[in-house]
């Protein structure tokens, strides 16, 4: 049997993150069943029920809320034109030479006065 008292201490402590990140409603779900998953003293039987819990709580969890939208003028142009200006400043960063610096300076430009309109 191997020994994973390292890696089970490090899995302790990243689920131990995780739960302060999440919901709260999930984050005790799972902190409940790793307390009880503690009794068991085999490390295989430790690691299936690790797995077990975050399998289960993932389906009792409440699921992904959705997003507040906080600019409403933000649609599925101006996503475009933040895609756009993302490639060209990618391109920029792979060969800095001066077409692409001219190229993402006119994408910048695009883009900056099409958020502006968007805005007012």
């Amino acid at each position: 049997m191997k020994n994973y008292s390292n890696t089970f201490r490090l899995v302790a402590q990243c689920l131990n993150e995780l739960h302060h990140r999440v919901s709260w409603k999930w984050g005790i779900t799972v902190s409940d069943r790793f307390a009880a998953s503690e009794i068991l003293n085999k490390s295989e039987d430790i690691w299936d029920n690790i797995r077990q819990n975050i399998k289960t709580s993932d389906k009792e969890s409440p699921g992904l809320h959705e997003i507040k939208q906080r600019k409403p003028w933000f649609d599925e142009e101006c996503s475009s034109f933040l895609d756009q200006r993302k490639q060209a400043k990618m391109h920029w960063l792979q060969d800095p030479n001066r077409r692409n610096v001219e190229n993402l300076n006119r994408v910048r430009h695009k883009a900056s006065r099409h958020f502006r309109n968007k805005k007012n």
